[in-house]
């Protein structure tokens, strides 16, 4: 009886922790080697991850129109996610998006598979900040999660601002195997 009741409360903990990585997956999570170093002793083993590799070429100064709304889109970083959120008491991704430009008199869609509609579609390569990356974390291509360029880094590895369920407001980079293979395209709405 005993190891009945075990077993069936095995069983719900393991649901509920399936239902809690679905709930996370589904909401607003050519090749690149990214190495990862593990120390066992006296060797250390490189562990090579192949990522696509997601970089820009844009070298240039940003606008101060786009660094205004950049700086404004900071100002967030820490405020923690809320399903259906678009204030500073909690974000939803497109909640984020939304107030962030409409900060600044720029319209957007309040859905992130809308928003991947507005606008320009744009080649990764030629990305810069203020851009919208949009994802598909459930898997396929469906669009589920949506950010904000904030910066390209001097080998054009792209970091973007966006509301993670599960940080809130954060800075993230396409680099990150996650956001790496959810990735499917860029927009430019400014």
């Amino acid at each position: 009886m005993k190891t009945r009741l075990l077993y069936k409360n095995l069983g719900i903990k393991q649901l509920f922790v399936l239902l809690m990585a679905s709930a996370f997956v589904i909401s607003c999570g050519s090749s690149k080697s990214v190495a990862t170093k593990k120390n066992t002793g006296s060797k250390i083993v490189v562990k090579a991850e192949n990522l696509r590799k997601l970089d820009s070429r844009f070298d240039g100064k940003v606008s101060k129109s786009v660094n205004d709304i950049l700086k404004d889109a900071e100002k967030y970083l820490g405020t923690p996610y809320k399903f259906g959120g678009n204030s500073a008491s909690g974000f939803d991704c497109s909640g984020f998006t939304v107030k962030v430009f409409e900060e600044h008199d720029v319209t957007i869609p309040r859905r992130s598979s809308d928003q991947a509609e507005a606008g320009k579609k744009i080649d990764i390569e030629e990305v810069k900040p203020g851009d919208l990356l949009f994802f598909a974390t459930a898997g396929g291509s469906r669009v589920s999660h949506v950010g904000i360029v904030h910066d390209i880094a001097s080998d054009g590895e792209i970091k973007f601002i966006h509301a993670s369920t599960s940080k809130g407001v954060i800075i993230s980079s396409l680099n990150e195997k996650y956001w790496n293979k959810a990735y499917l395209h860029a927009q430019r709405v400014l």
